[in-house]
């Protein structure tokens, strides 16, 4: 029972870093129709800018996180302005191969830059530790929740009650019909771009003290990401958020109970089996195509 409480308390910090890559791949999709395959390369880079403001500056977590962000999401706005904006409109293949061409851009940027060597971070919230019964937590880990839920209210707020969250939604609806009443969407895409890297960032820099950050650490978080997204629904906020902890949580239990060797084949397995059973997602709805 024991092994059960640890094991799902470790799922739901990994399905917090899942949660985050996912929210931000599924709002390029629904607003740009773009599948964002560098989603894992910006995760990766706010791994590094936080690890240099850590390491190297002695800035604090927090405020090397809030850093972090904000450096990221400016760089997603140049990623829309010179990336997405000239594929958007263009057919999937051009794009699929735009992003993935970026994305080995900017790995190889980053091998020609930190070098291939892994990097630690240290930060004092992986020393101390909350007693919680008979498990012991540390502060560290505590956080990523803590952050991840808060960064998830923060933005389900903006999306829902500000004037340029529902310009999103509007745009998530129909970016032709958002144009023709008026909605800037260009604007639009370079926020969406902007929170989805800031997004990305939150969660390479919060996971950067519990693992090793390098060159590489995005690629298989962003596979996983994909898996999260159409487990929950393209497109689908909520369900980027609960497939990510679903995701998490299995891995984890898979890891504690039969073998940590067999843990990454989970999401596939679980994508198999949704492809299979409701492609559409758990949250996504099935529209039939008109021909």
């Amino acid at each position: 029972m024991n092994t059960f409480i640890s094991q799902l308390i470790n799922g739901v910090v990994l399905g917090s870093i899942y949660a985050l890559l996912s929210l931000g791949l599924t709002m390029i999709f629904g607003i740009l129709d773009i599948v964002n395959f560098a989603q894992g390369e910006l995760y990766m880079l706010g791994a590094y800018v936080g690890f240099f403001l850590i390491a190297v500056l002695h800035i604090n977590f927090l405020l090397a996180l809030v850093i972090s962000m904000i450096v990221m999401g400016v760089f997603g706005i140049l990623v829309e302005r010179f990336s997405f904006r000239p594929l958007m409109g263009k057919p999937h293949t051009s794009m699929i191969l735009g992003t993935v061409g970026l994305s080995i851009f900017l790995m190889n940027g980053a091998i020609l830059i930190f070098g291939a060597e892994p990097r630690r971070v240290g930060t004092p919230y992986s020393d101390i530790f909350v007693n919680l019964g008979p498990f012991s937590l540390s502060m560290q880990r505590v956080l990523v929740f803590a952050v991840t839920a808060a960064l998830i209210i923060l933005l389900t707020l903006f999306i829902q009650k500000t004037k340029m969250g529902k310009a999103m939604r509007a745009c998530a609806q129909d970016l032709t019909a958002a144009r023709i009443v008026g909605i800037d969407t260009n604007r639009i895409a370079m926020l969406t771009c902007f929170i989805g890297s800031a997004l990305a960032a939150a969660g390479g820099v919060l996971i950067a003290p519990l693992f090793l950050v390098s060159p590489v650490m995005g690629l298989k978080a962003c596979l996983k990401a994909f898996v999260v997204v159409i487990l929950g629904g393209l497109g689908n906020v909520p369900g980027a958020i609960v497939g990510g902890f679903i995701i998490g949580i299995a891995e984890n239990l898979t890891a504690g109970f039969i073998s940590s060797e067999v843990k990454d084949l989970i999401p596939f397995s679980i994508l198999i089996l949704i492809l299979l059973v409701k492609p559409e997602g758990l949250f996504g709805k099935y529209i039939p195509e008109k021909v």
